[in-house]
Formats: structure tokens, C-alpha cells, sequence
């Protein structure tokens, strides 16, 4: 499964969320919204306002959620 992470610099909730990402052993690329237009465009046309903005196959979310990227891990076990 492909995982996005839609961030900015600076950003404590996109911090949080790629350190959570690493304790789970989860792989995820990482799109800064400053640098690429047409990725932030995807996101607000997806209704985000903030980031990180996560994509996880057809799951998507936006803000720090340990819950989902828990699950997330949960369901990659094999």
C-alpha cells in the first residue's frame, strides 16, 4: 500500500506524525504542499484545510491521529 504524507516545514503535527509512522515500521512518502501546486490543489479539492494530510489507499485523513495510523499497522501485519 502507498502512503502520502502531505506537509509543510515547520510543522509539529507532521513531526509527530512521521515519528509515529517510524515507531510502527510503516514506510510513507513525504509531499511538501510549499513546493509542489498541483499536490495542494489534490488536497483541498479532498476538503483539507491543514496538514499533515495523510493518504493510505483509499483511506485518507488530515491532522496527528495515532488511532489511524495504529489501525493502519494493525492492518499491515501480515
Amino acid at each position: 500500500m502507498s502512503i502520502i504524507i502531505y506537509s509543510k516545514p515547520d510543522c509539529v503535527q507532521c513531526n509527530a506524525t512521521y515519528r509515529a509512522f517510524d515507531k510502527q515500521g510503516i514506510g510513507y512518502q513525504v509531499i511538501d504542499l510549499t513546493q509542489d501546486q498541483q499536490a495542494l490543489s489534490h488536497v483541498k479539492s479532498l476538503g483539507y484545510q491543514q496538514v499533515p494530510v495523510i493518504i493510505a489507499g483509499d483511506d485518507h485523513w488530515s491532522g496527528f491521529r495515532p488511532d489511524k495510523i495504529g489501525a493502519l499497522a494493525h492492518a499491515l501485519v501480515p
